[in-house]
């Protein structure tokens, strides 16, 4: 189990530092009272940064419930910690794909996370 306990944090904080890319250098404390606002005119690698932000809390979920129910039902299975440290690097590949807008590489490497959720819930189901 503690092989999965820092990739899950680190998944769970990673949309914090892509929003801190958006916001660095550009957001004011005057920007605080109206952030969607703001948001929404973000343009270029701000804009792709937000969105790789938003793209990482929809990812959190799926990645923490197979990497938990993984752990739960195959704690010591050799790949639990390769697939769970697979899905990080992918992310991290990802967010730079999009911010540095490389459609075609984040495309792929999000499916290379996908298919790390996917591996962690088969071997949750003993598949």
């Amino acid at each position: 189990m503690n092989s999965i306990i820092l990739p899950i944090f680190i998944a769970a904080i990673f949309p914090f530092a892509l929003t801190g890319i958006a916001k660095i250098g550009a957001f004011t404390l005057a920007d605080n009272h109206q952030t969607r606002a703001w948001q929404a005119q973000l343009t270029g690698y701000r804009a792709r940064a937000h969105a790789a932000h938003q793209n990482s809390f929809e990812a959190f979920p799926i990645f923490a419930a197979a990497a938990i129910l993984a752990a739960a039902q195959a704690p010591d299975h050799w790949l639990l910690p390769w697939l769970c440290w697979g899905f990080i690097g992918a992310r991290v590949g990802y967010a730079y794909c999009y911010v540095a807008d490389q459609a075609r590489a984040r495309s792929i490497i999000w499916f290379i996370g996908m298919a790390c959720c996917a591996a962690l819930f088969f071997l949750a189901a003993k598949l």
